[in-house]
């Protein structure tokens, strides 16, 4: 299974650019860190949308379902550092999705990921997975393609958090589609063939789903982590 675990957090919002230099820095040397030391959280990675916007997708990969309701995340997400208070108000747009695995192919990162946030038609969860699961399978082993996974989102029953208060709450998506390539172009293919808007309604999605091209700009895994020297 390529992503690590079977549960993650998928993320997509927007940084303007007087608070990017910032963002970035605090995301990689702070935040990431920080959520790296927390039991069950196994890898982060952040991207850049390839059309050189404002736009971030970030995905925190994770041992279990489980660890999105442990007390070690919910404590961090309920006492922002005081960089993090001063950041969180900047994510504009803001999707965030605690999520069980469906399925996941192939092996590895890389350089850019093909996100698309999509629901089922009424009746249609049961075909649209089937056809997903084996389709992503094909794909994970097609041209330039390096993992193809399948996520659905499931919130857990839990108050809102000190850092969804910040950013004044947080929108969800519903079931999300990622495709890890070394080439941007294989990517584009297959958002414009195989996993086109018109073969995945044919399939069984519902009309009005959101895709994007990212960039990978910083990955840490909790291994990562440990072998930093203590400061």
């Amino acid at each position: 299974m390529a992503l690590l675990g079977n549960a993650a957090v998928a993320m997509w919002w927007d940084i303007l650019p007087a608070q990017r230099e910032e963002f970035q820095a605090w995301h990689s040397r702070e935040h990431f860190p920080e959520r790296m030391g927390i039991d069950g959280f196994l890898r982060g990675s952040r991207w850049t949308h390839v059309d050189g916007g404002t736009g971030f997708f970030v995905m925190y990969e994770l041992a279990s379902y489980e660890t999105l309701t442990s007390a070690g995340y919910l404590q961090s997400l309920n006492n922002p550092t005081p960089w993090s208070a001063k950041m969180m108000p900047h994510h504009l747009n803001m999707v965030r999705s605690q999520c069980q695995l469906l399925g996941s192919f192939g092996a590895g990162l890389g350089k850019a990921m093909l996100t698309i946030r999509l629901s089922p038609a009424d009746g249609q969860a049961g075909p649209l997975q089937a056809w997903l699961e084996n389709r992503l399978a094909r794909l994970a082993e097609s041209k330039g393609i390096v993992g193809a996974h399948l996520l659905q989102t499931r919130t857990p029953e839990a108050a809102m958090t000190q850092e969804q208060k910040i950013r004044g709450g947080d929108a969800v998506a519903d079931w999300i589609v990622l495709l890890s390539s070394y080439e941007t172009e294989a990517l584009q293919h297959a958002l414009a063939n195989e996993l086109s808007p018109e073969r995945l309604e044919a399939a069984g999605a519902f009309a009005g789903m959101t895709h994007g091209v990212y960039a990978l700009s910083f990955s840490l895994g909790k291994h990562e982590l440990k072998a930093q020297p203590s400061r």
